[in-house]
């Protein structure tokens, strides 16, 4: 995976935690998807502005949320 990731990331962006929770909270509340931290934090980075895409950038997000079990939704 290393190797791939070497390839074909241009950089990483890091969030905060509080950005990847509100990322879950707004999936949640919006969408009614449970995301876990990990499968969020792409969302996050997007919602807390920390990555904003140029004029014409297509952008996909992957969302999973096999490990949610630390995650409190209301």
């Amino acid at each position: 995976m290393f190797k791939i990731a070497q390839r074909h990331i241009e950089r990483p962006i890091l969030v905060a935690d509080d950005d990847i929770e509100a990322a879950q909270s707004a999936l949640w509340e919006t969408l009614r998807v449970v995301a876990e931290p990990g499968g969020a934090a792409a969302f996050a980075a997007l919602t807390s502005g920390k990555y904003v895409p140029a004029k014409d950038e297509r952008i996909a997000v992957l969302v999973c949320g096999a490990n949610t079990t630390a995650v409190k939704f209301g």
